[in-house]
């Protein structure tokens, strides 16, 4: 199985760059399976991104960059197998899109001494930079999202939401399991009464937990779903004509693929993010040029401006300037992973540098160092707008309950210290 997935990566190769280019990112994707419509826009833009650099600018500091693909097809013992034969000594990051295959990577990042970015996923613990080294999940995690849903509820209900019930309609897995400590501390310190439907792998059958939330009404409606789960909720949720303006989904419950498939009904859905929408920026225009017209984008160039499109080109943006930051402290372009993982650890990401990018306010300022390898906790709330067939922004960044946050980062990550052998700490 290895030996056929290794040749799969190296037949999968991206040509971004000659055969020895220095700067090697592998692709983790999944282009098959129940969630390949979510993760094809992700690894196009992931790639799109990295390309457009080699194309314009020659690569980053002057070095090509290579991309190796890898398909998990969202399967964790597939994630692992792919990490395994993409690895070598000159892979400097990993972005594997997948809290399950996160979970089993960090450790084995950990002894190989190689960077790993869980864009908004993962395990939210490995915020404590000082415990979790090589482990990064900036700019925002799964228990800031959780929050962040419970400040827009309470927005929404004048600051009080005492006595008012909330569910959680969640994936069945490490992934959907995230957010549900937060909210039941959320739930002690607002009084809030929150019940829990898991729904399991892939979600298409959610006749039960939609039937319980019609004889229970609950007040709003949390979802932690990917996938086809989405859709289906969606669409349950309009069967039982639930109001679409409380039902609120995780960044990754929300992509035009969750919402078209009920029509007009999907109409006031709303859901999280942490990046803006749309294509309305100097970068797209280069994109176009430089990538899809030129007939070289990783898929068929019909994904730009959409959310999970967005998604993977702002990852691999995000990648692009902690590989600047690394060459800068280094003094040389041709980096070392430990060299990267310093880059990661002292990037800073401003309106200014954004602008600069071709992406004017595209997400919030957040700063990395040792103790924080998560970013700020800032995320805002889109919405849904079935006539124009678009995502729109109705909030400002928000920052999540660091109050609340911060003891359960602490709690969870010094118990992991504990159990893995780790003396946490800056060096």
């Amino acid at each position: 199985m290895k030996k056929t997935l290794a040749t799969l990566a190296l037949s999968a190769v991206m040509a971004a760059g000659p055969a020895l280019a220095e700067l090697v990112v592998p692709s983790l994707s999944y282009r098959t399976g129940p969630y390949a419509a979510n993760g094809i826009p992700f690894a196009d833009g992931y790639q799109d991104y990295f390309r457009l650099l080699n194309e314009r600018d020659g690569g980053i500091g002057g070095e090509l960059v290579r991309i190796t693909e890898c398909e998990t097809g969202y399967n964790t013992e597939k994630g692992v197998e792919c990490y395994e034969s993409t690895k070598s000594d000159s892979t400097l990051i990993y972005e594997p899109l997948s809290t399950g295959i996160t979970y089993q990577l960090i450790p084995k990042v950990t002894a190989d001494g190689i960077p790993l970015h869980t864009l908004g996923y993962g395990r939210t613990s490995a915020k404590n930079g000082e415990v979790f080294r090589w482990v990064f999940n900036y700019p925002a995690n799964y228990w800031d999202g959780a929050s962040v849903a419970i400040k827009h509820i309470l927005d929404q209900e004048g600051g009080d939401i005492s006595g008012k019930k909330i569910a959680l309609v969640y994936h069945n897995s490490a992934y959907g399991k995230e957010p549900i400590r937060t909210l039941e501390e959320l739930a002690k310190k607002h009084g809030y009464q929150l019940s829990l439907l898991p729904v399991d792998h892939p979600g298409q059958e959610q006749k039960s937990q939609w039937l319980q939330i019609r004889r229970e009404r609950p007040d709003y409606v949390i979802m932690w779903g990917w996938g086809v789960m989405n859709q289906v909720a969606i669409q349950e949720a309009v069967n039982i004509r639930y109001p679409m303006d409380h039902f609120i989904g995780i960044w990754w419950s929300g992509s035009e693929n969750d919402v078209k498939p009920a029509g007009a009904a999907a109409d006031g859905y709303k859901a999280l993010t942490f990046h803006n929408l749309g294509d309305d920026y100097p970068l797209y225009d280069d994109l176009r040029k430089y990538v899809v017209d030129a007939g070289k984008a990783a898929g068929a160039g019909d994904q730009l401006g959409t959310a999970l499109y967005n998604r993977g080109m702002y990852a691999a943006m995000l990648a692009a300037e902690a590989i600047k930051t690394a060459q800068e402290m280094a003094g040389t372009s041709q980096i070392t992973r430990e060299q990267l993982r310093a880059g990661m650890e002292n990037l800073e990401i401003t309106n200014a540098k954004m602008e600069a990018l071709g992406l004017p306010g595209f997400g919030p300022e957040f700063k990395v160092s040792c103790q924080n390898h998560g970013g700020d906790g800032y995320a805002a709330v889109a919405q849904w707008d079935a006539k124009a067939g678009e995502w729109k922004l109705i909030t400002d960044y928000m920052q999540s309950d660091q109050e609340v946050i911060q003891p359960l980062v602490e709690e969870d990550s010094m118990a992991y210290a504990k159990e893995a052998g780790i003396t946490p700490g800056c060096n």
